[in-house]
């Protein structure tokens, strides 16, 4: 069931939102070669608890406040101290803050040092899909119509998207209807409303759209072994506009 959200709730996951777009302005400039993805977490833990709030994936037994997925793993790495990120990687960070009891969800992937023009360009073209997914999703229109922006994009570019997980809705927990593929007609197509509150987020891969799951039973690979990249806001639709509220003005 679809849950709209009435302004007071809309105004809480905002505050959570703002917070999450602070700790992403604050750790990115830190991710470096060298750092172990548990470090990256470790400033998230630190800084979502220093402000009050607490790491939304604690709610789905995740064992990190982020997931740092590098290279080939799509989404869901898990944070470890032997893991090291190296130049020419491209980490993905998905963060979620629980704050006050309202959710806010958002993913940013960066280089490390000089990467391949390969890695930035599917970088790039990841944050366009978004991008053109926030541009669909507005008042009126149906959800199909953000997975096709999504997708017209990465596929015009000769990317794999990624199916089997997809976008969500948010705020009152992590995961809440209604999906949101990344690709056209798949799935329920409701009618885009007023009061939702929406992660997209695509993931886009280098080569094939298929995917694995590691043996850790979390981390998503692609099933080629080729490079992924994933961008994600939290948007809040109303009436006569929608906003994306995990980005700072």
């Amino acid at each position: 069931m679809i849950r709209l959200k009435n302004e007071t709730q809309i105004n809480g996951i905002r505050e959570s939102c703002k917070l999450l777009a602070r700790l992403f302005e604050e750790l990115l400039p830190k991710v470096k070669e060298g750092m172990s993805t548990k470090a990256i977490d470790d400033i998230c833990v630190d800084f979502i608890k220093k402000h009050g709030g607490t790491p939304a994936w604690y709610r789905e037994d995740f064992p990190g406040a982020a997931c740092i997925s590098v290279n080939n793993e799509v989404i869901h790495g898990i944070p470890s101290k032997k893991r090291i990120l190296k130049e020419g990687d491209i980490v993905s960070i998905d963060i979620g803050i629980d704050y006050k009891g309202y959710i806010s969800d958002a993913c940013r992937t960066v280089g490390i040092g000089k990467v391949s023009k390969e890695a930035q360009r599917l970088m790039d073209i990841t944050e366009q899909c978004f991008n053109a997914g926030a541009a669909a999703c507005i008042a009126g229109n149906r959800i199909h119509d953000i997975g096709k922006a999504v997708f017209d994009i990465a596929d015009k570019a000769g990317y794999g998207v990624v199916y089997e997980y997809c976008g969500h809705g948010v705020g009152l927990d992590v995961h809440e209807d209604p999906s949101i593929p990344n690709i056209p007609k798949c799935g329920p197509n409701p009618r885009i409303q007023a009061g939702m509150v929406l992660a997209i987020e695509p993931m886009i891969n280098l080569g094939t759209a298929d995917t694995e799951t590691a043996e850790d039973g979390w981390t998503v690979l692609t099933a080629d072994g080729k490079l992924s990249s994933h961008y994600e806001n939290t948007l809040a639709v109303f009436s006569d506009h929608t906003e994306i509220l995990t980005i700072l003005p």
